[in-house]
């Protein structure tokens, strides 16, 4: 009889073995996208070196650094690191075995016509038991000692679990990275746009000068009977304009400084910056190559890959799922019917184990669908690794093109600024000896103020695309 039984036992763990064991194929994802990305020598190469003379001024540096200590979308990136820290810790002991201490108590009543009710009578009218071994009834029972569980990781699902987990943490940081690249970037790019606008105010207060001189003249010249009232009002409008383009500029460095206070987590308060002269050279130029190590060194592009490693290992964690578990259960303790029995040693010392495999029959639809979503999830990181990849070659050949073309551009609007401020002083002199009307220094004063302005752009233009280049080389100021 017992050998039919263990023959049964038998067949019955091999037909769950054989059901749970069929799992899925391994997981192939697509060819990865070819980049073209240059990797020539050190000198046909970028480096983030180059970018010394952005971050050299001493006011910005004490910007950036108070912005990285005090930005509070990076505090609570922080936090979120810290979360995955422990999320890590936990997976790392997950294959460890659970150790509980356990008080507990109970009590049954036993049915005269059960096993145990007519067991527990007959024990009790037995000659070989003393009254303490006596069961009572209604029967408690207390325990008091130490329980485990230990899951075998025999297919690696806890390492791969594991592996994800770790994937995660480091995606985390990487996350919290490119916030800090893009703090960075921004507190240096509002940097650069309020020292753009301290240009473009010094620019137009000169003007106002000159055309505040430019009105007295002509007064004096209509006094004279050399010059109309018309010219007057058309010399006092451009003047009113000028004037009220100065309130203009003024307010966009409120905005400015504001936004740069509130990347700092500070209220608003005035904000302390170099002066960059007309004469002062520009950072130097930057030579075309984007080398793969650059690229790669992304935050997004190393924290998409990571991303991609933790869903493999989900993947792989859901395919083990199939397989048949191995959990072991042992214990060791106390164990008695009477409170005042229980740490009676040797007596009621007691202890055991247990072994189970347990493997999925009835509900391989809810693990075949978590595989499924494991696999979507791994096709999606895939994806969103390719296009990281993608942006930031796109990102780094825009601010590569726009630093060059901004640089041509400024030298070109150099020479026409000089050409302009000769023409205003040409125009005055014509002016005054009669060979030219008011008109044409108006036009001319007008010209060299839009040329000003402009040769001001085009140099915040070759500071933004540097900083642009920057962010979109992965940072590490």
């Amino acid at each position: 009889m017992n050998k039919r039984i263990y023959q049964y036992a038998l067949y019955a763990c091999l037909a769950i073995v054989a059901t749970a064991c069929s799992t899925q194929k391994e997981m192939v994802l697509p060819e990865r996208v070819a980049v073209p990305v240059a990797t020539g020598s050190a000198d046909d190469t970028l480096s983030l070196a180059g970018f010394a003379p952005i971050f050299s001024d001493p006011y910005l540096g004490g910007l950036i650094d108070s912005a990285l200590h005090n930005n509070y979308d990076l505090l609570s990136a922080a936090q979120r690191v810290a979360a995955a820290q422990a999320n890590l810790m936990m997976a790392k002991n997950a294959w460890l075995p659970s150790v509980n201490l356990s008080l507990s108590g109970g009590v049954d009543r036993y049915a005269d016509y059960t096993l145990n009710g007519v067991g527990n009578y007959d024990t009790n009218l037995s000659p070989n038991i003393n009254k303490d071994q006596r069961i009572p009834g209604p029967t408690p029972e207390y325990f008091a000692g130490l329980r485990s569980s230990w899951e075998i990781d025999l297919w690696g699902k806890l390492k791969q679990q594991r592996k994800a987990t770790y994937a995660r943490f480091l995606a985390s940081s990487q996350g919290r990275r490119l916030l800090s690249t893009q703090v960075v970037a921004g507190v240096t790019g509002l940097y650069y746009e309020l020292v753009a606008m301290d240009s473009e105010l010094a620019i137009i207060q000169r003007n106002i000068k000159l055309q505040e001189s430019a009105v007295a003249t002509v007064t004096i010249q209509k006094e004279g009977g050399r010059a109309t009232e018309l010219a007057v009002q058309q010399f006092t409008a451009q003047l009113l304009s000028t004037q009220a383009l100065e309130y203009g500029v003024r307010q966009e460095i409120t905005a400015l400084e504001n936004q740069l206070n509130a990347l700092m987590g500070r209220m608003p308060q005035p904000i302390v910056r170099s002066v960059i002269k007309d004469e002062q050279p520009l950072p130097d130029a930057i030579k075309n190559g984007i080398p793969a190590s650059l690229l790669l060194h992304r935050p997004d592009v190393q924290r998409a890959e990571l991303e991609l490693t933790a869903a493999k290992a989900d993947v792989q964690a859901a395919r083990a799922a199939f397989l048949p578990a191995v959990t072991i259960t042992p214990y060791a303790g106390f164990n008695a019917f009477k409170a005042g029995l229980l740490f009676k040693s040797p007596a009621s010392i007691a202890w055991g184990a247990l072994g189970n495999i347990t493997a999925p029959i009835f509900n391989k639809k809810q693990i075949q669908a978590q595989y499924n979503i494991s696999k979507a999830g791994a096709y999606t990181a895939f994806y969103d690794y390719q296009q990281a990849i993608v942006n930031g070659y796109q990102e780094v050949a825009t601010a590569l093109s726009k630093v060059e073309n901004q640089q041509q551009a400024f030298s070109l609007k150099t020479k026409e600024v000089l050409v302009l401020r000769e023409a205003v002083s040409t125009a005055n002199i014509l002016f005054t000896t009669g060979y030219a009307n008011y008109l044409e220094v108006i036009t001319a004063q007008k010209s060299v103020l839009e040329a000003e302005l402009a040769l001001v752009t085009t140099r915040r233009n070759v500071y933004q695309g540097m900083v642009s280049l920057y962010r979109a080389l992965g940072g590490n100021r």
